[in-house]
């Protein structure tokens, strides 16, 4: 497995993204939703692997939910650094990774491709996010 290490700018989310895949087999994604489009939003996953969160201070981390109230948009209420979302809970949990938050982000350099989820039912959402969506722990300092 290689990591690819990276958190938001203040350092209060640090994050560990454990992959067998090179960067060059990923697919980036480019969500057109008005939240991720506002952010640059450019986002990773992998079922197979494994994305972990480390919280110095829960107090600054803002989870941000809207729409079909699905996920939890993690945010860094010092920095304003968007790093990952988190649907489900515990050992259901999965994870998306937004790869501006990652040290080697140049490294994921495939051209974004947009995708459009607005059309989903929760459901569909859901099931979505278990089948390409990966594993997530998060910890707090």
């Amino acid at each position: 497995m290689t990591i690819h290490a990276g958190g938001c700018h203040c350092g209060n989310i640090s994050l560990r993204f454990s992959t067998k895949l090179d960067p060059s087999q990923m697919e980036v994604r480019a969500c057109q939703c008005s939240f991720c489009t506002r952010h640059g939003s450019r986002a990773v996953s992998d079922p197979d692997g494994r994305l972990t969160l480390s919280v110095r201070d829960k107090r600054r981390l803002r989870r941000y939910r809207f729409g079909l109230r699905t996920a939890d948009y993690l945010i860094c209420a010092e920095c304003g650094v968007y790093v990952a979302a988190i649907a489900g809970d515990d050992d259901a949990a999965r994870a998306v990774l937004v790869v501006n938050a990652l040290d080697d982000r140049q490294a994921f350099d495939r051209q974004p491709i947009p995708v459009d989820f607005d059309a989903e039912s929760k459901q569909q959402r859901l099931a979505r996010r278990r089948l390409r969506w990966m594993p997530v722990e998060m910890t707090f300092e």
